[in-house]
């Protein structure tokens, strides 16, 4: 049952990340539970409105829009939230929790905003939070990441920022709202780079394949349902329609599939993937019908269950045996058949496999793309669909599930046992997997546009074309075989121009620089350090000469006249009386002659 009332979900976070530190003992863990379960009661029951309200520089700030479009995405937060702590209860590590926390509050903050200005503050919390989930693996390679993660995003937030605050000076309002692109203004397109950071729009991608494999293990799980897409949210929100990201989203769905196809780690394999994925959504967006955005919000919806689901799975291997190297892994399915179970789950979700819920998602938006008359869009989608299947529905669980253990490979007795709460984490995530591909309504009665005709994902024609994209993907992949086999290091794709731009800078600037301050340092060695010898020599000099003289003078003069004074103190009193008598004449002529 709807309520008129609104508990907003980032407070219960916020709370829980002040209290953590002062909790004692054990026990405290089970108040990581407290939080999600009051977001999911509150965004299943409250109704649409606007709540929370605030003046603010003669705007309002509007901490609480609840419609269609936001209540979506906060209802996946939430479960996701739910998840994500579940399989985080067994980490002792109250830093984790605490980052965690902020993170999730920043990004359900983000979705009710409806402000700019709100929206910048919540989404600078998510940078904030989502960096120490990686610094917090204590790594040298993750405290890199997490330096470049947050360099990343905080010149993304400077664009978001300097496009609101130029936006507020011409039109006098900080509203959210959705931009007409033939009106858009030079500002609206900062706003739109800032954003295209946290969706890792290809350029703007390399942070994403840096940071996410070198997370915590629970920390990778909450970034890979936030980050990107709040960006989506965001986009969908201010940005439908603007077909600009329609052809960057199919540029990001075949660029990421093709890496993940090439990676070798397998976080970094769900990392690529994940930009492949949010490219489908960019397309939605950029199409900007109702069926298309209805399909950004589902397809959305379903990427984080399974890519989270798919992320926990790698998360208990690197826990268990404490890496995800491809090259290193193989022999898994009979040492971790219920991992192994539940990822296979995660890999058929997000190969669009009938019966799975990224069948009813994807569907969607490729039919959708299609029937707008954007067919080389569609093709790209469906092209991607098949690249996804060959990287992660066959080569990944079949690099680390399905073939013989490898010579160098993790030895059994090194493996720890996995802690019940993961199991239960990732069992949710595919019992929700299963649940909305077998009942689709479950999802499509949230969806927030309204369609002349709803989709129907189970039609002859949509199972059989998925069955033969999959078929002739899998047939690919082992004809393909051989040039699936993992490698070693590290593929740069972009990153390669931006390490370039790198050694460029200190080519040009740092290194001269360093010159210049070497040249300084040789100057002041050979002739400003002289100079000062020499004047700390002349201040030697008069300090024994002129100071130490005058000193010295004065206390030898004060010692005579002690000397004197003492020689004249004889106890004769004949002698100071005539003492007395010539001091007294002395006075008595000086003052007759000056007188």
């Amino acid at each position: 049952m709807a309520t008129s009332s609104f508990l907003h979900p980032s407070l219960g976070f916020l709370v829980l990340a002040a209290l953590l530190p002062f909790l004692p003992g054990r026990q405290w863990k089970w108040l990581l539970l407290v939080p999600p379960i009051v977001a999911l009661v509150s965004v299943f029951t409250v109704a649409p409105g606007v709540y929370a309200s605030l003046p603010y520089l003669g705007s309002q700030l509007i901490l609480g829009r609840v419609d269609a479009l936001s209540l979506i995405f906060a209802q996946v937060f939430a479960v996701m939230s739910l998840i994500g702590m579940i399989y985080a209860l067994h980490i002792e590590d109250k830093g984790q929790h605490i980052a965690a926390s902020l993170y999730v509050a920043g990004g359900f903050g983000c979705v009710f905003a409806g402000d700019y200005l709100s929206l910048f503050i919540f989404w600078e919390l998510m940078s904030i939070g989502s960096t120490f989930l990686i610094f917090l693996n204590r790594s040298r390679e993750s405290t890199l990441a997490g330096f470049r993660y947050f360099l990343y995003h905080t010149i993304g937030g400077l664009f978001l920022l300097g496009g609101l605050l130029l936006r507020h000076q011409a039109t006098g309002s900080f509203a959210f709202e959705h931009i007409v692109f033939s009106e858009a203004a030079y500002y609206d397109w900062l706003i739109l780079i800032g954003v295209c950071v946290n969706a890792a729009v290809v350029p703007l991608h390399a942070w994403l394949p840096d940071a996410y494999p070198r997370a915590t293990v629970a920390g990778a799980v909450f970034m890979c349902a936030f980050t990107t897409k709040t960006a989506v949210y965001v986009l969908a929100r201010g940005f439908a329609g603007w077909e600009v990201l329609a052809v960057a989203g199919a540029v990001m769905a075949v660029y990421g599939v093709f890496y993940a196809i090439a990676a070798n780690s397998a976080r970094r394999v769900l990392a690529y993937d994940i930009i492949s994925q949010v490219g489908y959504m960019a397309v939605g967006i950029g199409v900007g019908t109702a069926m298309t955005l209805d399909g950004t919000a589902a397809h959305a919806y379903a990427h984080i269950l399974y890519k989270s689901l798919l992320f926990m799975s790698i998360g208990c291997l690197i826990y268990s045996l404490g890496t995800d190297r491809l090259d290193k892994l193989g022999g898994l399915a009979a040492r971790l058949p219920w991992v192994a179970i539940l990822f296979t789950v995660g890999s058929l979700s997000i190969s669009g496999m009938p019966l799975f819920n990224g069948f009813v998602t994807k569907t969607m938006t490729i039919a959708g793309t299609a029937e707008a008359h954007h067919r080389l869009l569609a093709l790209a989608l469906e092209v991607a669909t098949a690249g996804t299947f060959i990287a992660v529905g066959v080569r990944l669980p079949y690099l680390a599930f399905w073939r013989r253990k490898p010579e160098g490979g993790v030895a059994d007795n090194a493996m720890k046992p996995i802690p019940w709460n993961m199991y239960a984490g990732m069992t949710l995530a595919a019992a929700l997997c299963i649940a909305q591909g077998v009942y689709p309504d479950m999802l499509y009665r949230f969806l927030p546009y309204a369609v002349a005709h709803p989709f129907e994902p189970w039609t002859a024609w949509n199972v059989l074309q998925a069955l033969l994209l999959l078929g002739f993907s899998g047939l690919a992949a082992f004809l393909l075989r051989g040039l699936l086999a993992p490698g070693s290091g590290i593929i740069l794709d972009l990153d390669y121009f931006y390490r370039l731009i790198g050694r460029g800078v200190l080519a040009l600037v740092c290194r001269p620089l360093a010159w210049l301050d070497d040249r300084w340092t040789e100057a002041y060695r050979t002739v400003g350090l002289q100079g000062l010898m020499g004047l700390a020599a002349g201040s030697a000099w008069f300090d024994k000469r002129g100071i130490d003289g005058v000193v010295d003078g004065s206390a030898v003069t004060v010692r005579g006249i002690g000397r004197l004074g003492a020689k004249m103190q004889n106890g004769n009193l004949q002698d100071y009386l005539g003492l007395a008598t010539t001091l007294a004449v002395l006075v008595f002529a000086m003052v007759w002659y000056f007188g």
